[in-house]
Parts: structure tokens; sequence; C-alpha cells
């Protein structure tokens, strides 16, 4: 199969989360100036697209993924004019800038909303999904919320109730509308004019909902995804956004899609289906999750994540194209996840970058995890900031009488605020993201855990993924070679090849902190083998053991 060259295929994409990334006017919110004053620290790194976070006009009822202006700038973060710095700045770096779109929900506090809530005659009305009670006036279904509670809201002015998948004040707009999906799409060409180079399309995949809105089996509160992601009209919807604004202009996409299947992607992603490039999947995500869900801790195996990894990455090896990433502003920090942040926190957080820049697919950063960042163990709820954590603290404990420690427990390993504590910069009060005092607390780890150490360290982790960055612009066969597994069945090596016309590479991980024999079974003869990189020094390296969280490259020819 030919291969067909893409910027975005060849990108590295550093996520920032804006309102943790650095403080430039001491209220302790992260801003757009303060972006600007890191642009050379992000040159530095080596990456090619910034993916921004929401910074559009929100209540931040959802920390900006509701939003009340699509085509302004939250008053915290700055100004237009700020933003337009920003992008002049990206782009002089060589730096591509991807906007976060957020079109599956408004803000209640949207223009749109304000008007479709006035009456059922409003013009606006259609922007979102209206509906009638139940018998004895219960919503007009079984729907649960992504953030506890029904996922309908009774709305007194008119009598009605509103769908919201996620908070109530997070209306879920009507796809079914022509006029507002080209409202839409005129506030895309908006921001593609001024010169934004993509989009990552929040829970994209959630914007077409079945025909009548049918409950989901016959509970109190249900979770309907099955009506509701991956939709009937899902493809009509991307193909006509691509057809009338996306094929214009260069751009990477990727679309956020829980619950997407490898089937479903190829749909997605296939680029004779004109759609787009890339999904983030959760089914990685997923494991070390019991029967309840999420916040239901349970065991995690390498065979359950290598998998999954394996599936996708055979899956879309002819059609489409993988995103590769182990955590965002939504998931607990990779490095406490599926490495050590202890004893073995360089050595752990070094082999999953690995991973992620080994395997074929577009791999995303997200920011502090080139310092090594790990979780935050807050000790009380009230240092807790996310609309998740608090909904399902109060649904599970304080009105289900749950245990408060487990519960606890679980936030300290799954919650989103692990990824939204803020950027490490130096050892200085609130390490150096603010001279005031933080909207959310700093990880008391930061003295230990900042650029301004790691940049002074040839062996810190920071400097490991400046080498695997510049490894990949030089290296095609990173971006464009066939990937095939080896020892598919080990209990703690994840091996596998990436061939690119007549060069072979092969990448092994060893995910554990016990050192790891190499099998004969691994098939690859490694002697005198070229090491190409490596976590570890390579002086006195016993070549047939992998040490605690061991990540070697070799050319095999």
């Amino acid at each position: 199969m030919a291969i067909t060259k893409a910027f975005w295929k060849e990108a590295v994409v550093y996520q920032i989360y804006p309102r943790s990334f650095k403080d430039s006017n001491g209220d302790g919110i992260g801003d757009l100036p303060g972006i600007i004053s890191k642009l050379d620290y992000l040159q530095d790194l080596g990456i090619t697209v910034l993916w921004l976070s929401p910074v559009y006009k929100s209540p931040n009822d959802d920390n900006g993924y509701d939003i009340s202006n699509y085509e302004d700038i939250m008053d915290e973060f700055g100004t237009l004019a700020d933003w337009e710095n920003l992008l002049e700045g990206l782009h002089a770096r060589g730096i591509k800038l991807m906007m976060d779109l957020v079109v599956n929900h408004s803000s209640d506090e949207h223009a749109w909303f304000l008007e479709s809530r006035k009456s059922k005659d409003n013009e606006y009305r259609d922007y979102y999904i209206w509906r009638t009670s139940n018998e004895e006036n219960t919503p007009p279904n079984n729907w649960s919320s992504a953030f506890s509670g029904p996922a309908w809201q009774f709305d007194e002015a008119t009598g009605e109730y509103y769908l919201h998948i996620f908070s109530k004040k997070q209306p879920d707009l009507n796809w079914e509308n022509p006029k507002l999906r080209h409202a839409i799409y005129d506030m895309m060409r908006f921001w593609l004019d001024k010169g934004v180079d993509g989009f990552r399309m929040d829970v994209i995949n959630f914007i077409s909902k079945a025909d009548g809105l049918p409950s989901a089996g016959t509970e109190k509160l249900a979770w309907g995804g099955d009506y509701f992601m991956n939709g009937p009209r899902i493809h009509e919807y991307l193909q006509e956004m691509n057809h009338e604004v996306l094929s214009h202009y260069d751009v990477i996409t990727v679309g956020e899609m829980p619950g997407a299947t490898v089937e479903q992607a190829k749909k997605y992603t296939g680029e004779d289906r004109h759609e787009l490039q890339m999904v983030f999947q959760f089914e990685h995500m997923d494991i070390g999750s019991g029967p309840g869900g999420k916040w239901d801790l349970a065991p995690w195996t390498l065979e359950d994540l290598r998998s999954i990894l394996h599936k996708w990455q055979v899956g879309l090896a002819e059609e489409g194209w993988n995103s590769l990433y182990l955590n965002n502003h939504d998931q607990p920090r990779m490095v406490s996840r599926f490495g050590n942040d202890g004893e073995y926190r360089l050595e752990s957080a070094k082999m999953l970058a690995t991973l992620l820049h080994t395997l074929k697919g577009t791999p995303y950063i997200y920011q502090g995890e080139e310092l090594g960042m790990t979780n935050v163990t807050f000790t009380s709820l009230d240092q807790y900031k996310d609309i998740e954590i608090l909904n399902m603290y109060q649904e599970k404990v304080v009105e289900g009488g749950a245990d408060h420690a487990a519960i606890l427990e679980a936030i300290h390993v799954k919650g989103r605020d692990n990824a939204r504590t803020p950027m490490q910069w130096d050892g200085t009060p609130n390490g150096g993201f603010t001279e005031g005092t933080p909207w959310i607390e700093v990880n008391p780890n930061y003295k230990e855990i900042n650029a301004e150490l790691a940049l002074q360290d040839p062996n810190s982790v920071l400097s490991y993924y400046k080498q695997l960055i510049a490894l990949r612009k030089k290296s095609p066969i990173m971006v464009y070679g066939d990937y095939e597994l080896l020892l598919p069945y080990h209990d703690s090596i994840y091996a596998y090849t990436r061939t690119l016309e007549g060069e072979q590479w092969a990448v092994l991980l060893n995910f554990f902190a016990d050192s790891v024999e190499i099998p004969d079974e691994l098939g690859i003869d490694l002697g005198g083998k070229e090491v190409i990189l490596s976590n570890y020094p390579t002086e006195g390296r016993e070549m047939n053991l992998l040490r605690p969280y061991e990540a070697r490259i070799y050319r095999i020819q």
C-alpha cells in the first residue's frame, strides 16, 4: 500500500490546559500571556502542534467546556489580541495551533440558549433538545448525566425539559437543525480564517441522537450511550462539516470519541471518507476499572493494555490513523497510572514515553508529562475543584452512604484534578506557576519535580523527551513504518518491530519493577545490534536482561 504523507501524521502534539499552565498576572489562573512567555520552552522541546484546551468565553461550570461565546476569549485568560499574539508567536516558531471545538453542547449562558428558553416558538428553540415530561411529571427518558444525576433539566419558563448529557449548565445542541449546524460551520471558519491549523473535537461522536430518544432499559437512571454515541447521522454530519469547512483548509483534526470501536474508527478516519483524520478512543483508558465503572478500582495487567493497543495498531494499519496518548486533562497522570511514581519515576516515565513515540500514529504529550509530573494526593475534598469529582462524591457518599475513605482513594487514583494541578516550572512558591494563590493547589512535590531542574539535568525525563522527538523528526520509520507485535503473551515485556523500506527497528519495554530476561521467543538476534535509544546508561548493560522499566530501541537492519 502506498504511503500517504501528511504533516499531521508526522506531528508531535502538546496539549495545554490554559488554567493550569502559566499565570502572568498573579490572579492564580493560567492565561494566554503566560503561555506566550513559555513558547521558547515549547520550541526547545521540539513539538510541532499545540493543542489548546478551550479559551473561549465561559462561566466555567466545567472549566471552559461550557462555552457562552465561541468567538471571544475568556476574561481570565486574556483578550482576542492576546490570542492573536499567541498564534503569531507559535507560527514564528514553526508550531501549528489546534483549538478545542466543543459543539455537542454550549453553556446555558450562550445567547442561543438564552433565546431558546424564552418561548416554545422562539427562532432559537430548535437549537437545543427540548421535550415534555413523561407521565407523573418525570423526565422524558431515564438517561443519566456523565456528571451524575439525570440528563434532563426542567425549565420553569416553558414547562419543558432540556437535554444535558454533561452538566445542567451544558445543554446539548440539536444537530438535527440545519441552521444550528451552519452556525457552527460559520464559527469554525471564523477561527480558521484567523489562522488556526485544526480542531480537537470534544465528544464529537455524541452529536447524533437516536430517533425518539428512547430510555435505556427499565432502571430509574441509566447511561444512554447506545442512543447518542456514534448515532445514526454522525457520519452524515461529519462529512457535511468536512465538505462545508475542513476540506477548504490544510488542517489537523482529531475527534474525541468515547465508546468508538476500531471498525467505527475506520469510518471516521478513512482517508477516502472525508470526515476526520484521527480519533481519541478510550478503550485503553478504561482498564483498571471494575464492573462499577470508573470509580470502581481494579488491577490492570500488561496483557490488558497491550491487547488493546495492538488491536488498534493492526486495525488502523491500512485504513485511518491512530492518536497515541496515555493521559490528558480528563485522565490521571500516566506515570502514576501505568508506571511507578516512586522509586522508578524517571525510568518508567521514559519507558512510557518510548511507547507513545514508537507506536504508529501521532503522539500527544500532556503538559507536565515531559517532566514526569505525578498524581496528587489531596487529603480533603475541599481541595478538589472538578465538577465530576464533586458530583460523584455527593451522589455516592452524601446521598448513597458509600465509604468516604474508599471514594477518596478512587479520586486519588482516577480523578481529573490529578492532571489539572499547576505546571511545575521551578522550586519557588507555587512551583513558579503564579505569584498569587493558585486556583487549585500545586502538587507538593514541585520542589523535586520541575522544569528548571529538568532543563539542567541531561538524565531528566525532559531531556529524554527531546531525544525521542528529535529522533522521530529524522526517522520516517517511526512515523510510517509497519508495526508487528513480538512476544504477544509475555507478562512483563511489550515488544514490537517497526519496518520501512528495508530498515527495521525493535522496541523492547519492561513494564514492571523487576528485571526480566529477554526470552528466545523474541525471535530476533540482538547480539551486536545498535541500541538507538535507551532510558538506562549503556555501560555494563546485560544485553539479555531488561532492568526495571527499561526501554530499548534497536536497529535490527
